[in-house]
């Protein structure tokens, strides 16, 4: 069911009010560039404890000395994770346990991929794009979720950084918006439609299923990504549930990254700094299940879209 959408942007005051401790903990996924190399400096800088994450050994360290040689030595560490590879996410969730144990406060899944030029729509590497987009976040989070701190006094939280091209608005096949736009959505039902685009892919009838139109591949992995969200959100939002756990979705916008070859409206900084913003909140002010977008015109109001 759809909801208003409403302009929404936090005031310094409400959050920047310290919730967190030197002990809170924080994993963002492909933090070695872009925006999650900018989003664990600006975690670091709020003194949390930040593990920076990245698929290429040498590039994460790397990242992680830049960081050390600007003064944060304490609070920062590095754990290799390929979200595209089980294994890897596997392995990643081991060694997470045997550094920190069950004190996951904070996971922002922000590592993916995209094969396309800015002008171009190649669904050359369809699945490469869903298992790190989609299946990535999705196996990662699963891992996880035995690691998130159990506390009747904070909530934990997910933000994904996803994409207003993910967007149900985007799909132009009224079958399958029907099937994402179900109350009861289901994760199988979710991953039919991943399996339906994939055979269309295969089968090249992509363009004549009513897919998304720009950036395909991509966008139909954040389409996933945006409704699994969902379903965690409405699965821990329930009374007796677990977990005390916040999962949101934020789209940067056009950022100016390496995806989008430096172009765009707004840094890697400023995108990182307003998704800082909607990790930090206070839980009286922290809400699940939302969608929020950051406008391409270097504002910073982020607009929360109910309906993911």
């Amino acid at each position: 069911m759809a909801m208003e959408s409403l302009h929404y942007c936090p005031s310094p005051s409400s959050y920047l009010t310290r919730w967190w401790s030197n002990e809170t903990v924080a994993v963002v996924t492909g933090g070695n560039r872009g925006i999650g190399f900018a989003l664990v400096k600006r975690l670091a800088e709020f003194g949390l404890n930040v593990v920076l994450t990245a698929r290429d050994k040498q590039k994460g360290e790397a990242a992680l000395e830049t960081l050390k040689a600007q003064g944060f030595t304490a609070n920062l560490h590095f754990l290799l994770l390929d979200v595209s590879d089980p294994l890897s996410i596997s392995n990643f969730a081991s060694s997470f346990q045997a550094k920190f144990g069950p004190t996951l406060d904070i996971l922002v899944n922000n590592a993916g991929v995209s094969y396309n030029d800015l002008d171009e729509n190649s669904v050359e590497h369809a699945e490469s794009v869903i298992n790190t987009n989609f299946y990535g976040p999705k196996l990662l989070i699963q891992a996880l979720l035995p690691l998130f701190r159990s506390s009747s006094s904070s909530i934990t939280r997910i933000l994904n950084v996803s994409s207003r091209l993910g967007t149900l608005n985007k799909v132009r096949n009224a079958g399958i918006r029907g099937v994402l736009e179900r109350e009861e959505l289901s994760e199988e039902d979710i991953e039919g439609v991943v399996g339906k685009f994939l055979r269309d892919v295969k089968n090249g009838t992509w363009k004549r299923q009513g897919w998304p139109s720009y950036w395909t591949e991509y966008a139909v992995s954040k389409l996933a990504l945006n409704a699994y969200s969902r379903v965690l959100a409405k699965r821990y939002s329930c009374k007796g549930s677990e977990l005390n756990l916040s999962v949101n979705c934020y789209c940067p916008g056009f950022t100016q990254t390496s995806m989008t070859k430096g172009k765009g409206t707004h840094t890697a900084d400023h995108a990182a700094s307003l998704a800082a913003t909607l990790a930090l909140l206070p839980p009286h002010l922290l809400p699940t299940g939302k969608f929020f977008l950051l406008p391409n015109n270097n504002t910073n109001f982020l607009n929360p879209i109910s309906k993911l």
